[in-house]
C-alpha cells in the first residue's frame, strides 16, 4: 500500500472542481489535431478562465505530443497540469519526464472492455492499476484513476475498483460514462451508492453519445462526485464531452453553484477552439451559439426590449455575446420600431405596420432575415409611394 505523497496543487475545499481535457479526449475527436502552439495557447486560456486542471495530453505518444506538454508544463500555470496515462509504470515514467504534477491511470472496469479489449480478467485489471497507482504515488504525483466504461461495469465491482485505488493511494476516481449510456437519474443512483461504499473523491466524465453530458455529469455532482471532466464546444469522442461552457453556466444558473470561472472570456475561448479543431460552432449551440441572444419572434423581442430576463436566462455580456434584435418573417411591430430607433428617428404606427408587411414578404421570398440596408430600403420606397400619392 502506498501513502499519499502526491503534491496536490488544487485550491483545497471548493465544493466543484472543473478538470479540462480539450487538449486530450477533445483532440481525440476523429479528424481533430491541434498545432503545438495551439496546445499552448488554449492551455493559457484555459487557465485565464480559471479551470482547475488541464489534461494536456498523451506522454507516451512522446514526439510533438511529449513536446506540447513539457512547454505547457514550462508555463507555469496556476492549474493542475495532468497527463493521461494507460495502467502502466512505463507510462506514468513518460508523464514524470514531461514534468506534470498529476496523472490519470486509465483501465477499463466493464466486462466486455476487459473480456474484448484487454483481453484480460478483473484480478489483473486491478493489479495493473494498483503498480501503476503506486509508482505515481512514490514519484509524488496526484493520482487520478480512470474506471473507463464504469456506466456498463458491474457495480459491486465498481466498488471494490475503487476501494482499491483508494488503498493504492489515488486521490480519486474518475467515473467515465464512456459510451454515454446512462440517464441522469441512473447517474445519480449509481454515484451515490458509490460514494456511500467508498470514501475517495469522484469526477465525471460524460460521454453525449444520447445528448445527456451535461445533465449527467451534474447529476453525479448532486450524487456526491467533486470533480467534472469537460472540453470547450463539447469536443471528444463519437458526439462529445459535456461542455465547458454549459457546466460552468449550468451550475451557476441551475444548481446555484457558481465557480471562479472567467466566463466573461467563454466566446473567446470557443471561437478560438473552433477555429483550431476545424469543428464548425453551431449558431444554436447552448450558451456560446450566436443564436442564443437572438431574437426574431414579435412575441419574444417584444419581452425581450421591455426586459431582457423574460426570454434570457443570463446577460450576454457575461459570456463576451451581444444582444441582437432579428427582422425577419416572424418579428412584430415592436421590433420594427427598435430597430428604427437604432437608426435615430422615430416611425408612426401606420408606417410600422406597412413595413412590417412588406419585411414578412421579403424574408419569406429570401428564405432568411431582412438586412439593415433592406429595411432602410423597404422605408424608403414607402416615402417614395406616399409621396407620390400625394402629388
Amino acid at each position: 500500500m502506498s501513502s499519499d505523497t502526491g503534491v496536490n496543487r488544487l485550491t483545497p475545499g471548493k465544493d466543484v472542481y472543473i478538470v479540462d481535457t480539450t487538449l486530450r479526449d477533445g483532440e481525440q475527436t476523429a479528424g481533430v489535431v491541434f498545432a503545438n502552439n495551439e496546445k499552448v495557447y488554449i492551455a493559457k486560456l484555459l487557465n485565464e478562465i480559471g479551470v482547475d486542471q488541464i489534461e494536456a495530453g498523451i506522454p507516451i505518444m512522446g514526439g510533438d505530443e511529449a513536446d506540447s506538454i513539457k512547454a505547457i508544463v514550462k508555463l507555469g500555470l496556476k492549474a493542475s497540469i495532468m497527463g493521461w496515462n494507460r495502467a502502466t509504470i512505463g507510462d506514468v515514467q513518460s508523464s514524470i519526464a514531461c514534468g506534470v504534477d498529476a496523472v490519470a491511470i486509465s483501465i477499463s472496469t466493464s466486462d466486455i472492455h476487459i473480456k474484448y479489449k484487454l483481453q484480460s480478467s478483473r484480478e489483473r485489471v486491478l493489479e495493473s492499476m494498483v503498480k501503476a497507482t503506486e509508482y505515481a504515488k512514490q514519484n509524488g504525483l496526484y493520482v487520478s484513476v480512470n474506471a473507463e466504461d464504469a456506466s456498463r461495469s458491474d457495480e459491486e465491482f465498481l466498488i471494490k475498483f475503487a476501494q482499491t485505488a483508494k488503498e493504492a493511494g489515488a486521490n480519486r476516481v474518475r467515473y467515465c460514462d464512456t459510451v454515454g449510456v446512462l440517464d441522469p437519474l441512473g447517474i445519480y443512483q449509481r454515484i451515490k451508492n458509490l460514494r456511500e461504499k467508498v470514501d475517495i473523491d469522484i469526477e465525471m466524465h460524460t460521454h453525449n453519445d444520447f445528448g445527456m453530458a451535461t445533465a449527467n455529469a451534474l447529476a453525479g455532482l448532486q450524487a456526491g462526485a467533486k470533480f467534472i471532466g469537460v472540453t470547450v464546444n463539447g469536443l471528444g469522442e463519437r458526439a462529445g464531452n459535456a461542455a465547458l461552457e454549459e457546466i460552468v453556466m449550468a451550475l451557476k444558473y441551475v444548481l446555484n453553484k457558481p465557480t471562479n470561472c472567467n466566463t466573461s472570456r467563454f466566446k473567446e475561448m470557443c471561437e478560438y477552439v473552433s477555429r483550431a479543431s476545424g469543428r464548425t460552432l453551431p449558431i444554436w449551440k447552448a450558451v456560446v451559439g450566436a443564436n442564443m441572444f437572438a431574437h426574431e419572434s414579435g412575441i419574444h423581442a417584444d419581452g425581450a426590449l421591455k426586459n431582457p430576463c423574460t426570454y434570457e436566462a443570463f446577460a450576454p455580456e457575461e459570456i463576451g455575446l451581444e444582444r441582437q434584435i432579428v427582422i425577419g418573417k416572424h418579428s412584430g411591430k415592436a421590433a420594427i420600431k427598435n430597430k428604427f430607433k437604432e437608426y435615430g428617428f422615430e416611425v408612426d404606427d401606420a408606417t410600422v405596420s406597412y413595413i412590417l408587411g412588406k419585411v414578412r414578404a421579403l424574408s419569406v421570398d429570401l428564405k432568411r432575415p431582412i438586412f439593415d440596408k433592406e429595411l432602410i430600403y423597404l422605408y424608403e420606397d414607402y416615402l417614395h409611394e406616399k409621396t407620390s400619392r400625394t402629388i
